[in-house]
């Protein structure tokens, strides 16, 4: 089993510990699209839209030394590699739930507020389903 890397540092609570973990704009959208299904690179990609190859690349070994993602690699030409989510990756999902309950409610209650500008169709994107 692969060693766990911990980052250095003090944590002030348990939301600063877990943002370092979930940090930036992508990681939470690819823990949502793994949380669907075991994913190649290229689909991956393609369920991310608007990540670069070079940051989904990038996320994706922070979350694996986190112990969130496995990386499987089958040996076969051409290679042929899948990213899926661990235990720890799933029930940071399910922790992630709430999070994303309330950006619905906050997304639907902005639609409903006479003068807003929101968007008629919800976004896509954790917990929004």
């Amino acid at each position: 089993m692969k060693r766990i890397v911990r980052r250095p540092g003090a944590f002030v609570c348990g939301i600063d510990a877990a943002m370092d973990v979930i940090g930036g704009k992508w990681k939470v959208l690819i823990l949502w699209a793994l949380n669907e299904k075991t994913c190649r690179f290229g689909e991956l990609r393609r369920a991310v839209p608007g990540v670069t190859e070079k940051v989904l690349s990038s996320h994706l070994k922070e979350l694996e030394d986190d112990g969130i993602v496995h990386r499987e690699v089958y040996a076969e030409v051409p290679p042929r590699v899948e990213y899926s989510l661990t235990p720890l990756g799933f029930s940071l999902n399910a922790a992630l739930e709430p999070l994303g309950a309330w950006g619905r409610d906050h997304i639907y209650r902005g639609a409903e507020e006479p003068g807003t500008e929101a968007a008629a169709e919800p976004v896509a994107g954790p917990g929004v389903r």
